[in-house]
Parts: C-alpha cells; structure tokens; sequence
C-alpha cells in the first residue's frame, strides 16, 4: 500500500476525524440542552467509527482486507446521515445543521468510495 506511510497521512482518515469532533461538539457533554444520551451514544459511535476504520484497515496489510474495513466506514457515514435525520425530526439540531453535517458525511463518503475504487 503505497498511498501513504501511515494511516494519519490520509485525507479520508483526517476528514473523518474532524466530523467526529463535529459531531461529538452538537451531541456531547457540554451541550446540556442534549438530553438523549443513547442517541448521542450511537451518533457518535458511528462517527468515531469512521475514522477508526479507516485506521484499522490500512494496518490490515492487505489491499483486500483495508477495502473490506473502508466499504464499513461508508457504512458508518450513511448512519450518521440516518441519524442526523432523525435529530433534525427530533428538533435536537436545527435544519441548517443537519443538513451541513449531512452534506460533510455524503462527501466522505463520495471520497471513501474513490479511495476504494483507486485500491482496486
């Protein structure tokens, strides 16, 4: 895998993990007016699952097996996007950043899909 030298080098993996701040800053501790701690579990485990993945499947040491670890981060990226919905149903965001945090998720995981298609 000569992309990279090490899994913090890559784009993906640097996007991912500031969408993760993001997320953790609209659904974490210090926001107080968030009260639904199991949604904000989930949201944000999807979230850090993204960029774990990422960082998982490039120490797999094959070209097959980091694939198979990115198609699991594009998949946590749709969870997030689901999840965002939902929040905005639940009046827990507002509509403007639902959608920017939407939008964030489904370029990821445009770029997530690239990536996969350069390693083929």
């Amino acid at each position: 895998m000569a992309f990279a030298e090490k899994f913090e080098d890559l784009e993906i993996w640097q996007q991912a993990q500031d969408l993760a701040v993001r997320i953790y800053q609209l659904f974490g501790p210090d926001n107080a007016s968030r009260l639904d701690f199991r949604f904000n579990g989930q949201i944000q485990s999807a979230a850090v699952s993204i960029s774990n993945n990422i960082a998982e499947g490039f120490d797999s040491g094959t070209t097959p097996e980091f694939a198979r670890f990115l198609r699991i981060s594009k998949r946590s990226c749709a969870e997030v996007r689901s999840m965002l919905h939902l929040a905005e149903r639940l009046n827990y965001i507002d509509s403007v950043e639902a959608a920017t945090e939407r939008e964030s998720a489904e370029v990821l995981s445009k770029r997530i899909a690239a990536f996969i298609r350069k390693l083929k």
